[in-house]
Parts: C-alpha cells; structure tokens; sequence
C-alpha cells in the first residue's frame, strides 16, 4: 500500500513540476501580474492553473498520507528491537584505564606555578 502511494506521490510531483514550467510567467509575483480583470487584479482561471491545483492537492494529499503511514509503522516497531544483548558475554577488558576523576580538572590555585620575583 505504501508503496503505491509513493508511486503516485512521485507521479504527481512530476507532473506538478511539468505543469509549472508549462505556465506563461507573468512577473511581479504575488498575484500582482497583469491580466485578468482590472477591478479584482485576479487573471483569469486556465486549464494549466486548474491542473496546477489538483496536482497540488493530490500531492498534499499524498504527503500526508505517507507521514501517517510512516508514523504507524515507526510506533509498532523499535529500534532497540533488532539489538540482541548478551549478559553472558563478559566486558572486554582490553579497553586501558581512565584516569581518576582529579587528574581530569584543571589544576586549583594553590597548584598554580609562582609568579617570578620581581627585579626593582
């Protein structure tokens, strides 16, 4: 099922990318172009802008089904369900000792080096 939503997914996003390069651009962007009627500034609906919504739609529509397909999926399954843990397996000692937790902090002011005398 999932994957004959992806397949349509991808079909239509070729398509809405087709039919995007396909329109006449009319610059200004914004809806600011030319054309259409002069009182409302909206241009007038063409069969590539009617296909440019339903393609839009059906993507979206598409996209949120993936999401929630894919979510359903991910709460019945865990990561942590394909690692298999051994407590009989002993802890490799090959690793070498840390240092103790004192030689890890920065030296404190009674180990600061002196100050050299000062020639007057």
């Amino acid at each position: 099922m999932e994957n004959v939503i992806l397949v349509i997914h991808l079909i239509l996003a070729l398509c809405l990318i087709g039919i995007v390069l396909l329109q006449r651009s009319e610059g200004g962007g914004l809806g600011m172009g030319g054309g259409g009627d002069v009182m409302t500034g909206r241009a007038a609906a063409t069969a590539l802008g009617k296909l440019t919504w339903i393609f839009a739609i059906g993507f979206i529509a598409t996209s949120i089904t993936l999401t929630v397909l894919a979510r359903q999926e991910a709460a019945s399954s865990s990561v942590m369900d394909g690692v298999v843990l051994d407590d009989a397996a002993p802890a490799s000692t090959d690793a070498p000792a840390l240092p103790s937790g004192s030689d890890l902090l920065p030296p404190s002011s009674s180990d600061a080096p002196l100050a050299p005398p000062r020639a007057d």
